[in-house]
């Protein structure tokens, strides 16, 4: 299929790898890229906010290069990649002479463009979902067990990239439902669950803590038309800059000849229509309607071909994308082309040097940051550590072992909410302030587990609670370190109120959480202030630290 491709193809492709590579190499990281490396550093089969995939991608990466390079290099290779196969899909006899044509499309997709170097878990998703349409197409026409391995390996590949991926593998079966009594497909289904088994058993070693988290324990807030609905319909047309009057015309006109084009236009309209419902409900991110700009490349390209006035607007409208995208691109290196607009990728490096200048070789613990802890340890190459509390969100630093780093350890603990300290900076993004202050024996047990043995509690709050405290560390925790609290929480899981409660231990005589046991206590607390509360969830506070995420928000009702 390759020895069909022109050359001309190549030359733009081999542009387009250029351009990436560079930008790659210039572009300071962006916040989840600092994330992911973190999550690199430490390869698991999951991980608390993703499948594994992303840092894969990043520990590869780092094999050939150091640096931002070391974080992208893979994903710049994946998106050369992802373009030849997405030409691959195209099946009309002029598209040779429309080559052009094609990567002027392609590059003026914005997300297509930053996922073309930026290393995020949506990279590897585009690019396997390209993978998974090719083989599909050739599935339909001539299926076998040799192509149905292959499948379930794409279809696992898919879902070690990003959760979301389960839209496009049922979409492109619901344009299809014959293929439920189709021996092939099955057995494509039973290769890529024996593929993606090992990280089932991730979650089940983790207490499936991430889907606990984003069926439960996610804070959400209440409806609002303007920044739900309305803002996905802002996405639909971001993604896509000038251009989406042509994409959503030629989308609109595109009628499903046959399997395949059916298939595309099921992924397309489903997920639009998915997370059209889901704005009712949540906010939705720009990033999560991506998968659609996969089909519809394709289906617009070959409207394109069959429609020269739509071509003609679709090459005129894209080459000012192209233009406006790439001055964007060269502003994520010089700010000062953004004018007063600071974004993720301007001045890292400048407050890292200056923490780093402040701490020296002393750990560094952020409060209530999983983006700036793993930023901090990139550009320094120091130890630091993100401590989370009951106002924020658990994340990675909440399940690994990063807490031993800085356990018994002096550090230097920044914060945004302390207003007094003796070392204080300010990040150009964001314009947030932080104050710092050092620790001399800093030691926190954030992963102490608080359990109610009611799960519900249907009149309301009880008049004594009885807990469960299950330690899973490998030492005891002295009671006299801990303090317990009940924290209150609004409708969208928000904390309201947290008053102190007493606990007395169940055994009089305990003096400590017994290392890998549970202790049991009883619980008296004061009446909340807040009328109706939704939600309460049990902390602790070790150490004088601000109270932790140890229970779950347990929902009240009268």
């Amino acid at each position: 299929m390759l020895k069909e491709i022109p050359k001309q193809f190549f030359y733009f492709l081999t542009a387009f790898l250029v351009l990436n590579l560079v930008q790659a190499y210039f572009t300071e990281l962006i916040y989840d890229e600092a994330y992911y490396w973190y999550y690199s550093q430490n390869m698991a089969w999951g991980y608390f906010d993703h499948p594994p995939m992303v840092a894969l991608l990043i520990k590869l990466s780092s094999l050939f290069f150091n640096g931002e390079l070391g974080v992208r290099f893979i994903s710049c290779l994946l998106s050369v990649a992802n373009i030849v196969v997405l030409w691959l899909l195209v099946d009309h006899s002029k598209k040779n002479s429309f080559i052009p044509h094609f990567f002027v499309l392609v590059f003026s997709m914005t997300l297509l463009n930053a996922y073309g170097f930026f290393t995020l878990p949506d990279t590897p998703l585009l690019f396997f979902t390209s993978c998974f349409l090719l083989c599909y197409k050739k599935f339909i026409k001539n299926p076998s067990f040799g192509l149905s391995i292959i499948l379930g390996i794409i279809m696992a590949c898919l879902m070690y990239s990003k959760y979301h991926a389960v839209l496009v593998i049922v979409f492109v079966l619901l344009s299809n439902i014959k293929l439920v009594g189709n021996k092939y497909a099955w057995s494509a289904v039973l290769v890529a669950l024996l593929c993606y088994s090992p990280h089932f058993y991730w979650l089940y070693e983790q207490d499936f803590v991430t889907i606990n988290y984003h069926i439960s324990e996610r804070p959400n807030g209440a409806y609002s038309f303007e920044k739900y609905t309305l803002g996905f319909f802002v996405n639909l047309i971001a993604i896509f800059g000038l251009t989406f009057p042509v994409i959503y015309y030629s989308l609109y006109k595109t009628k499903a000849k046959n399997l395949f084009i059916k298939s595309l236009l099921y992924l397309t309209y489903g997920v639009i229509i998915f997370f059209f419902i889901s704005s009712f409900n949540r906010r939705i991110q720009t990033q999560w309607v991506i998968i659609i700009c996969i089909p519809l490349v394709v289906l617009v390209f070959e409207y394109m071909l069959h429609n020269k006035n739509v071509m003609k607007w679709m090459f005129r409208l894209g080459l000012i994308n192209a233009g406006i995208i790439l001055y964007l691109r060269v502003g994520l290196v010089h700010q000062p082309l953004l004018f007063s607009i600071f974004y993720e990728t301007h001045g890292n490096k400048e407050w890292v040097n200056k923490v780093a200048d402040e701490a020296g070789d002393t750990p560094v613990v952020f409060e209530n940051s999983y983006r700036n802890a793993p930023m901090y340890a990139f550009y320094s190459g120091k130890t630091s550590f993100s401590l989370n509390n009951v106002r924020y969100r658990k994340n990675q630093y909440s399940i690994d072992n990063s807490e031993e780093t800085v356990r018994n350890k002096k550090i230097l603990y920044l914060s945004k909410y302390v207003k007094k300290g003796p070392f204080k900076f300010t990040k150009m993004t964001g314009g947030l302030s932080y104050v710092g202050n050092y620790n001399e024996h800093f030691n926190s047990f954030r992963k102490l587990q608080c359990v109610l043995d009611e799960n519900k509690f249907t009149q309301g709050m009880p008049e004594t609670l009885n807990l469960k405290v299950y330690n899973p560390y490998p030492f005891n925790v002295p009671l006299k370190d801990l303090k317990f609290g009940i924290a209150y929480l609004d409708n969208y899981k928000k904390v309201q109120e947290i008053n102190t409660i007493v606990a007395s231990p169940v055994k009089k005589e305990k003096t400590a959480l017994t290392a890998k046991d549970t202790t049991y206590f009883e619980l008296t607390y004061p009446d909340s202030k807040i009328k109706d509360p939704a939600y309460f969830r049990i902390v602790i506070s070790e150490n004088n630290l601000y109270f932790g995420l140890n229970g779950q928000p347990i929902p009240i009702k009268e």
